[in-house]
């Protein structure tokens, strides 16, 4: 199929590689031109996008869609804008190469809302990332009884209104000293077992040699005093190795060194450490409401802010109309508007003091979406990545909407979605493909979407397939029961969860499914947990190390040369000495912006001229890591490589090279790989968050196969789903709700699928019996 298509529909004008174009008058740039685009694996795309009209980016997984909206166009939008900014502010910013291609005009601003979860830090909620905290400080500073001075008197991150005690962050740490410490031995014997206070280290210095210590007496000898001196001592300045140095009490020092961190920002061992040592619990002061008790007691209409930020946002908005005052008024406006948009994009089930952390890839993504709903800028293009994710059918027609009054106020909006309700939504499609990798990155179809399904394309054929409903159902082994489930909004759930099948549990999102299946089944023996937290690795990490596949195959280079296997590590000794293993090289130009370019000895191949001699069935190490699962699974044949490959080819991803960088992945691509790493011999149920999260519509099939053969391997799946085809394919259905938050809670239906599309009256029954195909006679 050519590159480059006429689109009728919108006046997408069909130029061809014509190297310059006439000038146009202002007001007709209706197109953002994009010709020879190579980044990643696009293979030299040539399309025109419309602008102020909704462009939705469709294709397999890896087919090059989001490399083409993502990498080609916001990219380079951003970096336009960055270049306009002085030398000197430039040098704060992150470098942002130029992408490959050769010609990109007709750009707006972009603005990219992604699936990245918000940060963990514990002061981040809701209320605060969206603002609609401050417009109810502000609210509370005007009207509350007693009467509070300004809004920083509400704000739980300013010294004005935290609670002295918690600082703020609600909770506080209670500490096990017999883990941190043993009391049996001396500072000298290694009686302090927190991390990095080992013998001899700077922070066990200010303990074994403080002059009111005795480094040869065990702790359990210690007196009244010294205790005291060693444990809790307040800051003070002493002289510790000739140096002015601050003393303070082991207790208070582990406080700051390890627990007041934020838990993602943490080493593994001393996330671990933490674990054992430490106890969080509600501050005994404030409760956990964080304020101060001026603040915290302090009532408008009845309400102190904490109750209030405690509320369900359609709790809050009802609260909200109790307030009649003409000085708040347009303030109570404002707070309206961004609270129903919340709500508009299925978040009403959320609460403003809710940590952004604890959101999931979509719900961050909603959030941020309503931070630009209400905002005066027009004329830019907003980059989505797929909204809809971990939404139910029953909302996916909102957030389409919302999309569309993004587009109505003059935007350019691009979406890279699965879902054919978005699709059919669109003004424009494209298509990438025909396949992923290295058979993807080129424009298989641009144009209506009646005209997509009409193509022939990938998406064009999947787009229309309903899957019959499953008849010949399984019969249960067994059961898993759950009784009395009250986490979160659970109404003392009891049910008995079918083992032995497929099960599907869904729910419109915060109905309590994922608290059901979490709350109750994590943690019970055998039971696997595959959820959504974002992949831990640096930009070493890759799909080789990620699944433990490369130990096995750098002991086969090793045993097949009779060397070192440390030597195939890219971490190791083998490792380039210019770039250490990273096939670049960053040199750092002060006040300009830093530049990356390929390691000039190796030439971006990561080992050394010895470990690249060395070859196993023909391939060098670096070569192997260029492979697909595809093309490596027919080099390791045998053994713990070739089981872990079939993985790769179970949940489809084929096309994945090994040594890829994890950050470069997908969001679906990246929760397979976690399937890949997680799937073991030693689980008997496997429990998977929307494993068809960002997942083409052909490419479910696959995985609802790969569902089914863990179930004839023995083995029982439960998958907290919304996707139709897979409530299809299921033996057993349980659907929660029939709402969000405290409207929901409740197991409203049990049983087979073909039980629910005949007699079930959810809100799952009513979408399941519209896509359902019709039976045949």
């Amino acid at each position: 199929m050519s590159r480059r298509h006429h689109v009728p529909d919108h006046g997408v004008p069909d130029d061809g590689h014509a190297p310059h174009r006439p000038p146009v008058a202002a007001g007709t740039h209706d197109v953002i031109r994009v010709r020879g685009a190579r980044v990643h694996n696009l293979r030299d795309v040539d399309v025109d996008i419309p602008k102020r009209l909704m462009t939705v980016f469709v294709g397999r997984s890896g087919s090059g869609k989001s490399s083409l909206a993502f990498g080609t166009v916001a990219a380079e939008s951003r970096r336009l804008i960055d270049e306009t900014y002085s030398t000197f502010i430039q040098g704060f910013m992150p470098t942002l190469a130029r992408p490959e291609v050769d010609e990109l005009t007709g750009l707006t601003a972009a603005i990219i809302v992604d699936q990245e979860r918000m940060g963990a830090n514990s002061r981040s909620t809701v209320g605060t990332v969206t603002d609609a905290y401050s417009l109810l400080r502000l609210v509370f500073s005007r009207l509350s009884t007693p009467h509070v001075g300004a809004s920083g008197c509400f704000s739980f991150n300013l010294p004005d209104g935290m609670c002295p005690t918690c600082e703020g962050t609600g909770r506080v740490a209670a500490v096990d000293e017999d883990v941190l410490v043993d009391r049996s031995r001396s500072l000298n014997e290694g009686a302090i077992l927190a991390p990095n206070f080992g013998v001899g280290t700077w922070y066990w210095r200010s303990y074994g040699e403080s002059d009111r210590l005795d480094p040869d007496k065990a702790l359990a000898d210690y007196s009244e005093e010294e205790w005291r001196w060693f444990m809790h001592a307040e800051p003070v300045k002493v002289r510790l190795a000739g140096m002015n140095a601050t003393y303070e009490g082991l207790l208070p020092k582990v406080r700051r060194v390890f627990l007041d961190k934020e838990k993602e920002s943490r080493q593994k061992h001393v996330r671990e450490f933490v674990e054992r040592v430490a106890t969080f619990a509600a501050c005994p002061e404030c409760g956990g409401a964080r304020l101060n008790e001026a603040a915290r007691t302090a009532t408008v209409a009845g309400v102190t802010i904490p109750q209030a930020s405690a509320m369900q946002i359609g709790d809050l908005l009802t609260w909200l109309d109790r307030i009649d005052d003409a000085q708040v008024a347009p303030l109570v406006r404002s707070l309206r508007e961004m609270l129903a948009a919340l709500d508009e994009v299925g978040l009403g089930y959320l609460s403003l003091d809710r940590e952004a952390g604890t959101l999931s890839g979509g719900e961050a993504q909603r959030v941020k979406m309503v931070r630009h709903l209400g905002s005066a800028l027009t004329d830019c293009t907003y980059v989505f990545d797929e909204p809809t994710a971990g939404l139910h059918p029953h909302d996916v027609d909102r957030m389409v909407t919302l999309l569309q009054s993004l587009r109505d106020k003059g935007n350019t909006v691009l979406v890279v979605e699965h879902k054919p309700a978005v699709m059919d939504a669109a003004d424009h499609v494209v298509e990438l493909g025909p396949g992923a990798g290295a058979d993807g990155g080129t424009l298989t179809y641009a144009g209506g979407p009646t005209g997509l399904r009409a193509a022939g394309t990938t998406t064009g054929r999947a787009i229309g397939v309903r899957h019959p409903v499953r008849a010949d159902v399984r019969t249960p082994t067994g059961a898993l029961e759950i009784r009395d489930a009250r986490t979160h909004n659970l109404k003392g759930v009891s049910v008995d969860v079918p083992t032995g099948v497929l099960v599907v549990v869904t729910g419109v999102a915060g109905s309590g499914k994922s608290s059901l299946i979490y709350g109750s089944l994590a943690g019970r023996e055998g039971v696997l947990v595959v959820d959504q937290s974002p992949i831990r690795g640096s930009r070493r990490s890759n799909p080789a190390t990620y699944t433990g596949l490369l130990d096995p195959i750098r002991n086969a280079f090793a045993k097949a040369n009779g060397v070192a296997a440390s030597l195939f590590s890219a971490n190791s000794t083998g490792a380039c000495p210019t770039c250490q293993g990273m096939g670049v090289v960053y040199t750092d130009l002060a006040m300009m912006a830093g530049v990356e370019t390929t390691c000039p000895d190796c030439r971006g191949r990561r080992f050394t001229d010895e470990v690249l001699g060395y070859r196993y069935q023909g391939h060098t190490i670096d070569e192997v890591l260029r492979l697909t699962a595809t093309q490596a699974r027919e080099v390791f044949r045998t053994g713990k490589p070739a089981a872990i490959l079939d993985r790769f080819l179970e949940v489809g991803l084929p096309y994945l090279t090994l040594g890829q960088p994890l950050t470069t992945l997908s969001g679906g691509e990246r929760q397979r790989i976690k399937l890949v790493a997680r799937l073991r011999d030693d689980a008997h149920t496997y429990v998977l968050d929307e494993p068809t999260t960002g997942m083409h519509l052909a490419g479910t099939a696959n995985l609802i196969d790969m569902l089914h053969r863990l179930v004839e391997r023995g083995r029982s799946v439960v998958a907290i789903e919304h996707n139709l085809a897979v409530m299809t394919a299921a033996d057993w259905i349980i659907d929660v709700g029939p709402g969000a938050g405290h409207q929901g809670g409740e197991v409203v239906f049990t049983g087979t699928p073909r039980a629910m599309i005949e007699d079930a009256d959810t809100l799952t029954a009513e979408h399941l019996r519209r896509w359902a195909e019709p039976e045949r006679d």
